[in-house]
């Protein structure tokens, strides 16, 4: 049992290593993009700071100057941002 851990623990450092860069850089994309939409809306926000997600296709967007926005698609499928 030891020996399986001594060789699986290596494989799942590696991995955890090269997949949180990954995520970030998501993380970044997805900001980027709820930025571009705040900004489309004609809402003002100037950069989302942190992102999150509530469920698929709806995210709480954090700008810069502290205005929190529930980004989300509506019944009609178009994209709506609601002050929270």
């Amino acid at each position: 049992m030891i020996e399986r851990i001594k060789r699986w623990a290596p494989i799942v450092v590696l991995a955890t290593v090269f997949a949180v860069p990954a995520l970030a850089a998501d993380d970044a994309a997805l900001r980027k993009d709820l930025t571009a939409v705040i900004a489309l809306l004609g809402l003002p926000c100037g950069e989302v700071v942190a992102a999150t997600r509530v469920k698929d296709n709806e995210h709480i967007a954090t700008c810069k100057d502290g205005k929190r926005y529930r980004v989300f698609l509506n019944a009609e499928g178009r994209v709506v941002a609601q002050k929270q």
